[in-house]
Parts: structure tokens; sequence; C-alpha cells
């Protein structure tokens, strides 16, 4: 009797002893490697999407997802341009550094990214959609069937789930991070339905001219946003289905600012700022906001860390930010950096930024010449119009002081720009000139020049045709050289 009741006192010791272990198992441990998912839109303006204040989209997706998780109000991309913003994000190293300091370059030959760092920790990973890096053998996703690379075709090629249904379920209990990088919002802006955006309803922001055809414009881009929400929504329905949505880390982002001028290939905070939305259930905060400044820089070594792996083990600009995903900080990083290289878009117009998620400071290293970008105000060899839009800007500034100021701002700035980003996030007022920001001028002027010092960015020199060249041969005549660490 006495020898049953000690053992039925061990085991309930036992069962205590067990329960309490559980109980205080970190979210992260009991959740060994997380699967990832990210979900990437192409050339949307992060504040008009609703999630930000846009007052005219309609995304029911990204606004449930977002109300799942947890939503970074502050997080931005290094260049406003499809492939330096991608290859910062799958590398976790600035332009200067992986060496994709322009569009239509490439990274150097040398750089880890995603596949390989997560690759070594035992996952498989691959990418759907748009790929838009280089070279190759830097970026060795496996390619995922379903949805279209091509993001100038018109129509968008019809999107299949299959192969991401496959890819997902694939590999019995082997993580997976799976990039799906769709190709909407960018142009052209031919999906959706334009009609659930009345022209005369819409309400344009502060740094778009109001004409008839910008209004005609942005209604079909509001559509390709609905769009592409609707593919986020139809993407999140196969991870459901494969029972593996508790176990996966979501990520949701905008990519740089859409094909209006002031947003794409600037560094305004309309160009740089993206949204970035996580979910991941029992671990992540839900229906959460968090001011904590992020880069994408960051994302890749949050992953390793996520998955097992010591982040300082490799060459990273960014750092792990996994405190914030799990709703312990609201802080991370004190400065987000930016730059622009305006060849082979147009002429040379280098630009450097550097914000602290309160005031942005821009230095355009060449202010007496004029900003041009052929994709918006250029023509096609055909003699039709790039961007119609663009024209009705230049032809109204003539009679409508208002526009003609836009095009201006556009087109001639000054040596240095200083914006309460904050207040103003449109970044309308400039306060470089302002002698009570001089302080903040002057601080953030000195942490771009520590930051351009540590990649090093030659300046101006950079953006020629012959530094673009070099490094399409993965000859890279300027950057912190730097080799990974074994």
């Amino acid at each position: 009797m006495k020898s049953d009741r000690h053992l039925a006192m061990c085991l309930v010791i036992t069962i205590v002893t067990a329960l309490s272990v559980l109980c205080l198992t970190d979210p992260v441990t009991a959740a060994k490697q997380p699967n990832v998912l990210i979900i990437m839109a192409d050339d949307c303006t992060y504040n008009d999407l609703p999630l930000y204040g846009g007052r005219n989209a309609k995304t029911p997706n990204i606004d449930r997802l977002a109300a799942q998780g947890l939503t970074f109000n502050r997080a931005y991309l290094a260049e406003a341009m499809c492939q330096p913003c991608r290859a910062e994000l799958y590398t976790g190293q600035y332009p200067m550094r992986n060496g994709c300091a322009w569009n239509h370059s490439a990274s150097r030959p040398n750089v880890k990214s995603m596949p390989h760092h997560l690759g070594q920790l035992g996952y498989r990973v691959g990418l759907a959609g748009k790929v838009h890096v280089k070279p190759a053998q830097a970026f060795p996703f496996t390619k995922v069937s379903g949805f279209d690379p091509n993001c100038v075709r018109n129509p968008t090629k019809k999107h299949d789930l299959a192969g991401i249904k496959q890819f997902m379920n694939q590999g019995g209990d082997q993580p997976f991070c799976l990039v799906i990088a769709l190709v909407e919002p960018h142009l052209p802006w031919v999906m959706g339905d334009a009609s659930q955006y009345p022209v005369d309803k819409l309400k344009l922001p502060p740094n778009i001219a109001d004409t008839p055809r910008t209004r005609e414009d942005f209604a079909k881009y509001l559509a390709e946003i609905t769009y592409m929400d609707g593919q986020v929504g139809q993407i999140l329905e196969v991870l459901e289905a494969t029972g593996k949505s508790n176990d996966t880390l979501v990520l949701f982002t905008s990519e740089q600012g859409s094909q209006f001028p002031g947003c794409k290939w600037t560094n305004w905070d309309t160009g740089v700022h993206t949204a970035l939305v996580a979910r991941w259930p029992g671990v992540v905060p839900v229906g959460k906001r968090t001011d904590a400044l992020v880069q994408y820089a960051d994302v890749v070594p949050t992953l390793v860390e996520l998955a097992g792996g010591d982040p300082k083990r490799h060459v990273f600009d960014g750092s792990s930010f996994q405190s914030v995903l799990r709703g312990k900080t609201n802080e991370h990083r004190k400065y987000a950096y930016g730059m622009h290289n305006n060849i082979p878009e147009g002429p040379a117009y280098p630009i450097r930024t550097v914000s602290d998620g309160e005031y942005r400071y821009i230095r355009n290293l060449t202010p007496d010449e004029l900003y041009i970008e052929k994709h918006l105000m250029g023509m096609r060899g055909n003699g039709s119009l790039n961007n119609p839009y663009w024209s009705t800007w230049v032809r109204d500034s003539w009679s409508n002081r208002e526009i003609y100021n836009l095009v201006k701002r556009f087109m001639k700035r000054p040596r240095e720009q200083l914006y309460h980003t904050r207040n103003d996030p449109y970044e309308m007022n400039n306060l470089a000139m302002d002698k009570q920001h001089a302080q903040v001028k002057a601080r953030l002027s000195a942490e771009l020049d520590r930051w351009l010092a540590l990649q090093g960015d030659p300046g101006a020199a950079q953006d020629t045709d012959k530094a673009i060249q070099a490094a399409r041969r993965g000859k890279h005549l300027y950057g912190p050289h730097v080799k990974e660490k074994q």
C-alpha cells in the first residue's frame, strides 16, 4: 500500500515537473526552425495601403494578416529599385557590400544569400515569381512554378497555386523558406478592376499632381493593389490547407514605392519606406504595431537566428530583430540608410540618405544637374510616352503653381534636404535651412558620413557607366570588398 502511494506521488511530481518545464519553455525553442513564407509585392508605395493610412485601396487580406500579427511602422530598404532592394533582402548586406548598387546590375559573385545561409541550417529555400537578382551562383534559389516572373507582361500571366503547395508539402519535417515575389502593382497597370475606383472619388496624396490622366492611372494602380491583395489571400489559404500555418513565420512586404514621381527611384520616404507585417501564431504579438526601426538587411540575420544559427558568423550589415518579433522590445536599430544611383535609368544623379525614423536627411551629390528618369519621363521606341500622366504634369505646370512646384521638386533638388517625417510623411517641407533644426541636420549628416565611409562609398564616382559596367562583369570598383567568414 505504502509502495503504491509512493509510486503515485512520484508520478504526480513527474507530471507537474514536465508541465512546469513546458510552461517555461521559450516559444522559439518550442517551435524549432519555423517555416518561413515571404510574400513580396512589387512597386507598392507603403502608405497607399490602408494599413499605413492609405485612403483609397481595398486590401482585406493584408488587413486581416495584420490583425493576426505585428505591423512594423518603420521598415525601410536601402534603394528604391527592384534589383538592389531584393539583393539587400536576400543577402543581409547593403548595396555597396553585396555589389548591386544600381538597377539591372549584379551582386558580387562570391556573395552568400538566403539559400546559402538557411540551406546550411537544413532548409529548403525556394522562390516563386519575379527573381531579378544576379548572378545565379549568388542566389541559388530552388525555382518554384506558378507565378509570373515578368513584371512588364500585359496582362500578367495567370497564376497557379499548385507549385507553391507542392513546395510547402514536400520534404516531410524539413523546414522550408519560400519567397513569393508577385509582380503587382508594377507597371503596366492592367490587372484588377479599376471601376472599383471611380476617378472623381479618389483622394490623391499631396506628392502626386492632380490631373485627369493621373487620376485615371492612379485608379488602375489601385486596382492592381487590390488584385495583389487577392493573391496574398490565396497564398495564405494554401498555407492553411497544408496544416503548417501555425509553424510558419509569414512576412508580407510591399517593396519600394510605386512608379509615380517622387516614389520609386528616389530617397524620399515614399520610395524607401516599405510595409512589413509579421505573423507567427503563438510567438508574434497579435494585432499590434511596433515603432522598432528595421531594414531589409536585417531580415536574413533574423531568419538565421530563428533557425538556430549564429548571425555573427557571417558578414551581415543587418542584425536580428527576433526580440521585436517576440514582442520583447520596441527598439532595434538607431538609423536606416539609403542610396540611389540613377544609371541606367537615366543620367547620373547620385543620392544618399539616413533616417532615425522621425527625421530624414537627404544629400543630393550633384544638385546642379536635373533629375531625369527615362521610364517616368521618356518615350518608347514607337514614340508613345512611357507614362502619359507625366506630360500632363508638365503641361499643367504652366498654369497651376501647385503642380509646377511638384515638377520642380522632382527635377531640381537642393544639395541637402531635411524632413520631419513623423509630422510630414510625404516630406513636402524641407527644413534643411531651418536654424531650429540645425542640430538634427548635423547629427544625421555626420551619421551619413560615417556610413558612407564604412561602406566604401565614393559618392558621385559610383554613379558612372564605368562603375556599373564593371559590376555587371563581377569586377566591382568600389565597396568594402570583404569575404564571407568561414
